[in-house]
């Protein structure tokens, strides 16, 4: 199993889709093995879905995150857990025992002002995870 958390300053980065780095954890009998700090390889919410998918990261763990943000995991196979704030390490481990905090309806609410909207392409149709395999 491999967990992958937005990622900043030893806590969790707020918003998916201009995440700049990501930890990298890797799960093995229910206990951490490895832990790595990874810049992203592109940016926006496909191409960090194709690179968490291209990692073998099968869940993320975030704070917001937009509805195209999230098809384009559901597409890649990766599990979300979304809503969440604090420490990073503190979250896998809280995953890792049941007792992780988040909220299954999380959504992007950050940038909507400024004329965006996070799941609009997908009436377009525009699909992210095709090619990512």
């Amino acid at each position: 199993m491999k967990i992958a958390v937005t990622y900043e300053n030893g806590n969790i980065f707020q918003h998916f889709g201009h995440t700049e780095q990501f930890k990298v954890y890797e799960i093995a009998d229910g206990k951490i093995v490895d832990a790595r700090v990874t810049g992203m390889d592109g940016n926006g919410h496909c191409a960090l879905a194709g690179m968490l998918a291209g990692l073998g990261v099968d869940t993320l763990i975030c704070g917001g995150i937009g509805a195209g943000a999230q098809a384009a995991l559901a597409e890649a196979g990766i599990r979300l857990y979304g809503g969440v704030s604090g420490s990073a390490d503190e979250a896998v481990e809280a995953l890792l025992a049941g007792n992780l905090g988040f909220d299954p309806d999380v959504h992007c609410d950050h940038h909507h002002g400024e004329g965006h909207s996070c799941g609009g392409h997908h009436e377009e149709g525009h699909h992210c995870g095709k090619g990512l395999h």
